[in-house]
């Protein structure tokens, strides 16, 4: 199977990385657009790719290209996976999946109606150690689970996109999204209620907010984010017969079991290229098995997280501009 990865910034250095290991798959990365045809030959011959284009309409024009990863900023994403999707490419498209849940769902019925894999890369839904979590949280090794904290932030808020409205700049779409899904994968989208509030930058994008959901079961997920600290990345959920830590829920390292009587027990992730290759391998996967969506992040996922992005946008009066009308 032949990736082609559109864009060439820090986040498709990343994927690039991992392609160039993915071999014994039958996996590999053969060409890069960028909007500078130096910047993509400089990029294909770092990473050993084959082809370079200097734009993204002759990377999506290319025959041999089966998927193609979307590695631009949030704010260019639906326009870019709908450029894939309209020349026949399956696309993995970068998270945040897109500014808002409208073009989240106008990009799926367009991958939908024309047969084609559609998904998100949201590492931390594909990780080993989601299954782990879940297999632990179906075995309820800590009991009925009533309250999970969460929080991700990094000092960051120095990155011009982060700052700028039209790019969908924030800490929300950038690292807030990782604490959504955090919750979602453990209590899913049975809410009551969702309260926030958040520090907003001179240019009107969240700096860092605080959320709390309530479920309709009586549980509680209090989550924080932030481009201007490097916190602890901690997840934490507490059960009448324990607690469970992730430790770092952007890209799980181990997993920390304690029950009330002291028992502990410590599960540790695999081995891993990057974390990148197990989102690449589920989407070969899936396209094998003549699918639109990845099981472990379906499309239903996908708005329902955009939608809770949306809600709390609104909560807190933030608009992205022009991009939001696409």
């Amino acid at each position: 199977m032949k990736f082609g990865i559109l864009g060439a910034g820090h986040i498709a250095k990343k994927m690039a990385t991992t392609l160039m290991q993915m071999k014994k798959y039958d996996i590999e990365c053969a060409a890069v657009g960028a909007r500078d045809i130096n910047r993509a030959k400089e990029f294909a011959k770092k990473y050993e790719i084959g082809k370079a284009y200097g734009s993204y309409e002759e990377l999506v024009s290319d025959p041999d290209i089966d998927v193609i990863y979307v590695a631009t900023p949030h704010s260019h994403h639906y326009e870019h996976a709908k450029l894939c999707l309209e020349f026949g490419k399956h696309v993995l498209c970068e998270k945040s999946f897109t500014v808002n849940a409208d073009q989240a769902k106008k990009l799926i019925q367009l991958a939908e109606s024309k047969e084609l894999l559609l998904a998100e890369a949201i590492w931390t839904r594909y990780l080993p150690m989601r299954k782990v979590l879940d297999d632990l949280l179906k075995e309820q090794v800590i009991g009925k689970i009533t309250t999970l904290t969460a929080n991700l932030g990094y000092c960051m808020d120095q990155v011009p996109r982060l700052q700028d409205p039209e790019l969908a700049g924030g800490a929300l779409l950038d690292v807030g999204v990782y604490t959504l899904n955090f919750a979602a994968m453990v209590f899913g989208y049975d809410i009551k209620e969702i309260q926030s509030t958040c520090v907003k930058t001179a240019t009107g994008v969240d700096q860092q907010n605080s959320i709390t959901i309530t479920y309709q079961n009586g549980a509680m997920a209090m989550l924080h984010s932030t481009m201007s600290a490097n916190t602890d990345r901690r997840g934490m959920l507490y059960g009448d017969k324990g607690a469970i830590e992730v430790v770092n829920i952007n890209n799980c390292e181990e997993i920390i079991i304690t029950l009330n009587d002291g028992t502990r027990r410590v599960i540790k992730r695999p081995e891993q290229i990057t974390g990148f290759e197990y989102q690449v391998l589920s989407v070969a996967h899936a396209i094998a098995e003549d699918k639109t969506e990845c099981p472990e992040m379906p499309h239903a996922d996908i708005i329902a997280i955009m939608e809770q992005m949306d809600s709390l946008r609104k909560e807190w009066g933030i608009h992205y501009g022009t991009i939001e009308e696409a």
